[in-house]
């Protein structure tokens, strides 16, 4: 495999599912190399994990936006209303290193929390195709079958207390989310500025041996915001605590990428306007951590964020409102590439309030 690219390796690994794979490993501090034979199998990633936090607490992460996200997050809740057996007094969703994924599945997640028909957002670009304007209404989400994911999603989860974890590997689709729901004052956002990927690709195909893929639109949070290269800002700053000063400064961001796309307004600097974490007077009780699998906030993950070839593209939404001169069908949008579904470290470190939360990190990072 040396001096090929990730995806050529991919492609070489990959076949049909139940067939094996013989691969020959060489690891620095073993004589030999190592022999492994794998049998090939459809990976399903899940993208919605939930449990709660303390008593009252629910915590939801969202690793990535996928096809059933929507869904995946109504049962999610319902299940959490259920365990609590009561209202939830508060629900953190963790956004964090979430580098984003397919945009009805966004549009759905927000729309869970907001008021029906809220804007959520809106894309501009040069042709008339390019301008849409995304509600949370139904058809803007729904399932390829008209269905509603949120069919089951409690009554209360629009008007639960809630707080949103970004950082720098929240990208495209979870900064949608993030930005609606800070808009419209539904959430608080906790953590550090997030990747700010606020371009739309079109994929325009070129017979049925590939296609062309180009940048045609950017897209703007209800408030008219473009987060394109700057990203958004949390309300209250909360560093992650695991990370070093080194650590942090190899994060790698829309902004750093050579030749990006520059910001309409000419911001491509992060505002620093946001707070700092308040220091409650008292602490609240510590929680058991259920364990969160491993952390995936570094450079390595910023960098398949911006660069990683898409193994997914986005379909057509379904009734998005559009300007007149529709798309061609056979163009397909994408927000970024789906990636492993691997799950970052609880809560940033300290002690904060948030949106009527007390937080804790008492979540240590695994490996």
């Amino acid at each position: 495999m040396r001096g090929l690219s990730l995806n050529d390796a991919v492609k070489k690994m990959r076949g049909k599912p139940g067939s094996k794979v013989t691969l020959t490993i060489a690891r620095k501090n073993e004589a030999k190399p190592l022999v492994f034979t794998l049998a090939r199998a459809v990976i399903k990633t899940k993208s919605v994990k939930y449990r709660m936090l303390e008593s009252g607490y629910g915590y939801v992460r969202i690793a990535q936006f996928q096809e059933h996200t929507a869904e995946d997050l109504a049962a999610g809740l319902q299940k959490l209303y259920q365990e609590n057996k009561q209202p939830l007094k508060g629900l953190v969703l963790d956004l964090r290193d979430d580098p984003g994924g397919l945009l009805n599945g966004a549009v759905g997640v927000a729309a869970a929390f907001l008021p029906k028909d809220k804007l959520v957002v809106y894309t501009e670009g040069r042709t008339p195709d390019a301008k849409m304007r995304l509600t949370a209404t139904l058809q803007n989400y729904a399932r390829q079958n008209g269905s509603d994911p949120l069919a089951k999603l409690p009554v209360a989860v629009r008007s639960v207390p809630l707080a949103v974890l970004v950082n720098g590997g929240s990208a495209s689709a979870s900064e949608i989310v993030a930005g609606a729901l800070q808009d419209h004052k539904r959430a608080v956002l906790v953590g550090t500025q997030t990747f700010g990927k606020g371009s739309v690709q079109s994929i325009l195909p070129l017979g049925s041996q590939g296609g062309i893929k180009l940048t045609t639109a950017r897209y703007f949070t209800p408030s008219g915001r473009s987060i394109q290269a700057k990203g958004i800002t949390p309300d209250v700053v909360a560093e992650d605590a695991t990370l070093t000063a080194a650590d942090q400064a190899l994060r790698v961001r829309e902004a750093d990428l050579e030749n990006h796309l520059a910001n309409p307004n000419g911001d491509d600097k992060p505002a620093k306007t946001a707070k700092p974490a308040a220091k409650p007077a008292q602490p609240p009780r510590r929680h058991r951590s259920g364990g969160q699998g491993q952390g995936a906030g570094r450079a390595g993950r910023a960098r398949r964020t911006a660069d990683a070839e898409p193994e997914e593209r986005l379909p057509a939404v379904p009734g998005a409102e559009r300007a007149q001169g529709a798309a061609d069908p056979a163009e397909k949008r994408e927000l970024i590439p789906p990636v492993p579904d691997t799950m970052p470290p609880g809560p940033p470190g300290g002690i904060f309030h948030a949106g009527g939360l007390t937080f804790r990190n008492t979540m240590p990072r695994q490996s």
